[in-house]
Formats: C-alpha cells, sequence, structure tokens
C-alpha cells in the first residue's frame, strides 16, 4: 500500500530540484495537505491508488465552494501536477486530472498594476536622498536594472559578479526559468548606478571576511540578497517614498508597457523579458499600444468630419 504522505514529500522534493521558490513549494504542500486530510477523512477509506476522477471532482468541489477562478485554478493545478507525479512513479495508470477542465481567467487580469511615472520619480528620488551610502547605491543599482531590463525577481537574484559586462554595459541571464540564456543590455544612467555600487560592494563583503561572494547584489552581511530580501528593501523604500507598494513584478510590467508604448516593435519586448512566446508579451497591449492611435489616426472619420464641419469646428 502506498503512503499518501510519502508521494507527497517525493513530489515536493522533486519541486525543489526543479529550482521552484521556496514560497510555491510551500503553496503547494499546503494544497497536497489540504488533499491528503480530505481522503483520509472519507469512509469507506480511499487509498491513493484508487482514487477515481468522481473522487477528485467532489474534493475540488469542495476545496474552491464560494471561491475565486484563481483559487480553483491554482489548487486545480498543483492537483494536476500531483496527478502527473504519480503517473511517472507508477502508482496511477492515468492522470485523470489532466482532462478536468478548470475555468477560464483572462491573463491580463492577473498583471499587477503599472508604476505611475509620478511614484516612480518619487522612488529613485527618496533612494538617492538615502544616508547610509551603500544601501543608496544597492537601491540605486537594483531599481535601475529592474526598470532598465524587467528582470524577474528570481532573475534579479541570481545574478553573478560574472554575469555583468562592465565594458559593454550588458547581463548575461540564465535560462533557469525559461530554458534559454539571453543577454541584455542596460542604459547608461544605469550602467553608472552599477559601477557606483560595485566599489561599496567590494568594501561591504571584506568588511563582512566574505570575500569570495560572487552574488551581484549582496545584505549588509554580504550574503547574497534573497527574493524576500529584495521584496523588504522595495516594501520600505515604497514607504518611504509614500506610494503604493511595489514588487520586482512590477517594475517587469511597467518596463514592458512603457517600451511598447515608446514604440518598440512587439517581438524586442518578447526577447528582453524572455517571455518563450508572443502571446504571452502581447498581454502587455491592452495598456500600452501606440499603434491603436496611429490606426485611429487613419480612420476614414478624420476625412468625412473635415469635410462635414464648417471651419470654425475643426479643432
Amino acid at each position: 500500500m502506498v503512503s499518501w504522505d510519502g508521494m507527497a514529500d517525493g513530489f515536493l522534493r522533486q519541486c525543489q530540484t526543479r529550482g521552484l521558490s521556496p514560497a510555491t513549494i510551500k503553496t503547494r504542500e499546503r494544497e497536497l495537505d489540504r488533499w491528503g486530510i480530505w481522503m483520509k477523512r472519507r469512509r469507506p477509506k480511499i487509498d491513493i491508488e484508487t482514487v477515481a476522477g468522481e473522487q477528485i471532482v467532489d474534493y475540488i468541489r469542495a476545496r474552491t465552494k464560494f471561491r475565486s477562478k484563481r483559487t480553483v485554478a491554482s489548487t486545480m493545478s498543483v492537483l494536476r501536477c500531483m496527478g502527473a507525479y504519480l503517473v511517472q512513479e507508477g502508482v496511477w495508470q492515468k492522470n485523470p486530472l489532466q482532462w478536468i477542465k478548470g475555468p477560464r481567467i483572462d491573463p491580463r487580469s492577473q498583471l499587477p498594476k503599472r508604476i505611475a511615472g509620478s511614484d516612480m520619480e518619487k522612488l529613485w528620488k527618496t533612494a538617492a536622498q538615502d544616508t547610509q551610502a551603500y544601501r543608496r547605491q544597492l537601491l540605486l543599482a537594483m531599481l535601475g536594472t529592474l526598470y532598465s531590463t524587467g528582470l524577474r525577481r528570481g532573475e534579479l537574484v541570481r545574478l553573478s559578479l560574472s554575469d555583468w559586462n562592465a565594458e559593454e554595459g550588458l547581463f548575461k541571464l540564465d535560462g533557469r526559468k525559461t530554458g534559454r540564456e539571453r543577454i541584455l543590455p542596460v542604459a547608461l544612467p544605469v550602467k553608472q548606478c552599477i559601477e557606483s555600487y560595485l566599489p561599496l560592494r567590494h568594501n561591504q563583503l571584506a568588511k563582512a571576511g566574505r570575500h569570495e561572494e560572487s552574488a551581484m547584489f549582496v545584505n549588509r552581511s554580504g550574503h547574497r540578497l534573497k527574493g524576500e530580501g529584495v521584496g523588504r528593501i522595495l516594501h520600505r523604500l515604497a514607504k518611504d517614498a509614500e506610494t503604493p507598494a511595489v514588487t520586482p513584478q512590477c517594475f517587469r510590467h511597467t518596463c514592458a508597457s512603457d517600451l511598447l508604448a515608446s514604440g518598440v516593435p512587439l517581438p524586442r519586448v518578447q526577447e528582453m523579458l524572455g517571455h518563450a512566446t508572443l502571446v504571452t508579451t502581447m498581454r502587455y497591449i491592452h495598456v500600452a499600444d501606440p499603434e491603436r492611435r496611429k490606426a485611429i489616426d487613419k480612420h476614414p472619420i478624420n476625412e468625412m468630419m473635415a469635410a462635414c464641419l464648417p471651419q470654425g469646428d475643426r479643432q
């Protein structure tokens, strides 16, 4: 007889080896705990090897009653991945969750809010006025990197000093999420911020006795900044600047939106953000699409109204 707890632990270990974030693994662990408890309480008792599709549907109904579409989709995603693992381990012959359809969710509804121009200016000014020299240069280098390149949080914290080409002003990014490495240039002011930060980074590491640390962005103890640390730094900065809370994903969204609004072609934005398909990048068009304005300027109504309206009514 197969142990549910053993299978769940094996699945979570596999998630760790695949480089999933601790927060994602914790979410999956909680969801599997709920599913396991539900099965153990069924009478007659349900063995994991004999779970049927109807029983899985019963659990999903009970788990997601009065929940949002996003919660339903998240729950089904975790169960589907667990089902695939059970098939891989030979516990199930097939994964019934593969054929259970979840709710349709508009991907645009999941996009974080764009940082307003006035708020972005406040963030930069507040960072530049920080009285602690190392924190000031760290903030400026981080903000510049996030906004100019649209890096994901994981990509930012995994950056090492060897990934920075100071002569060309380029970052080499790993392909852990996408499976493809990519090279991203930064704007000249951002390059200057990074070059100003690096000597202070060296001093900070020397003070902490961590000369061998390879991370690009390190905390005051000389250790590589983690995702949670980046989140706390940005949260504090937004609080000091009196702006809405910001995250690395907000900077990524703002970078993409501003590039599109400036007329950068969609395929170039796709390459910068590291999206596998153009469809993913097209999510940003609903907030920034200069082609819409060009299209309406070519609309026949312009000539029609110009011919019909009196001279004094034309704008």
